[in-house]
């Protein structure tokens, strides 16, 4: 009975010792496991890239016309880590740079009829240290070739019920491709992009007529302030205004 014992034991600590090397072999294989990334060429894509993205804008629902179904949302996001997507990459360690400090936003989302070939578009504003973004979203219903389409704006700073009275420019348009890499063009500083000017005008186009289709201008100031952004007076003004009237002066005989 006891050698029984004594051989079981033995089985059983083998049986341990085969499963670590296993699992440390595993754990050795996903460290060396290759991470694939693309880049892309955001300053001059190729004439096949820059027509897909004409393509895909050429596209979007010219006349607006949305479902019932809706969606507006505010919030605030503080970031202090890197997205898990990135923790292999960037290390568990390093944290996402917050100088720019927490984000307020603004979503508004529609939803489009059914026999329309995008389920939705989705306005957002997000406003932080380092200036104010627009983006615009549509999202396609088949999923198939081109499956979403963005653009997006950037300004450096000012209040956003200000900057939502002109129509800033965009300057960044991306599509989500199914099956392949994305494709994407951007504003780059110092290069020589008159070749793309009639894209970033078509996409421009686009944003303004959706920012008056989905009441932006009326919508996202309104909600920035109830999360304390914008519509702060003049502070000289609020001063004249509360400060008490002088008794008038007494006139002399």
């Amino acid at each position: 009975m006891f050698v029984f014992k004594k051989s079981l034991l033995l089985l059983s600590l083998l049986f341990a010792l085969v499963t670590g090397a296993v699992g440390w072999a595993q754990a050795g294989d996903d460290k060396n496991a290759q991470i694939k990334i693309n880049y892309l060429n955001v300053c001059s894509p190729s004439d096949t890239e820059k027509q897909e993205l004409g393509a895909a804008l050429g596209r979007l629902p010219a006349k607006i016309h949305f479902a019932p179904d809706f969606e507006v949302s505010r919030g605030r996001t503080t970031m202090t880590e890197p997205p898990e997507a990135l923790g292999s990459v960037l290390g568990g360690s390093q944290v996402v740079n917050n100088d720019n400090g927490p984000s307020n936003w603004v979503r508004i989302r529609r939803e489009f009829p059914a026999e329309s070939p995008f389920v939705s578009v989705q306005y957002s504003m997000s406003v932080d240290a380092g200036g104010i973004v627009e983006t615009l979203v549509f999202r396609s219903r088949e999923m198939k070739d081109v499956i979403q389409v963005s653009m997006e704006d950037k300004v450096s700073a000012g209040d956003p019920a200000q900057v939502l009275k002109s129509d800033t420019p965009v300057d960044r348009v991306r599509i989500e491709r199914f099956g392949k890499s994305s494709v994407a063009l951007a504003r780059c500083q110092g290069a020589d992009q008159h070749a793309y000017d009639a894209l970033f005008q078509q996409a421009s186009g686009i944003l303004s007529r959706y920012r008056a289709a989905l009441n932006v201008r009326t919508t996202v100031p309104a909600d920035l302030r109830r999360l304390g952004v914008g519509g702060t007076k003049d502070p000289e003004a609020k001063e004249k205004s509360t400060k008490p009237a002088q008794p008038p002066a007494d006139k002399k005989p």
